[in-house]
């Protein structure tokens, strides 16, 4: 499980490196250090379990116990946290995509990521193609169309054009 956690941790950190321009709060990295931490105690703790057991210690056996409980305590806590704060990340991420999305013009390092953002995650917009028309970039142009990273795979001929809003 420690493995595993460290994993994640990592990967996480690691993906971060891509949208780290949606995400302007640097904290955002926060619970992946937290889970690679947790991963190094649990690894701690296991071994404490395994030694307890092999010598059949009732006063280590009762530690572990009462380790895993308060790490079961501690994993209620953030699934609550969590699931309490999940609606202001939600808003503090769309915020931050909005105006890196007005910041587009398709040259700036701000414009790659969106444009890989979308390609990567096949979407179009914070919400949707509509959401294109209020930016800058789309006014400046002047051609009614998308960036071309907001078309389909599939679509051969897609031109970012609203009046063919099934291509992307």
């Amino acid at each position: 499980a420690a493995a595993g956690l460290s994993y994640v941790g990592a990967y996480v950190i690691n993906t971060y490196k891509s949208y780290d321009n949606f995400l302007q709060d640097k904290y955002a990295l926060l619970p992946a250090v937290i889970i690679i931490c947790v991963a190094v105690v649990m690894f701690i703790i296991g071994l404490i379990g395994c030694c307890a057991t092999f010598r059949e210690s009732r006063v280590g056996l009762g530690l572990f116990l009462a380790i895993i409980l308060v790490i079961f305590i501690a994993e209620v806590s953030a699934f609550v946290l969590g699931f309490v704060y999940r609606e202001k990340v939600k808003a503090d991420v769309q915020v931050t995509m909005h105006s890196v999305f007005e910041k587009y013009d398709g040259k700036n390092p701000e414009s790659a990521v969106v444009d890989y953002l979308q390609e990567r995650l096949h979407c179009c917009g914070v919400k949707n193609y509509s959401d294109w028309t209020t930016t800058q970039w789309f006014n400046s142009t002047g051609n009614n169309s998308v960036p071309q990273s907001c078309c389909q795979q599939e679509a051969k001929n897609c031109t970012g054009h609203l009046d063919q809003p099934q291509e992307l």
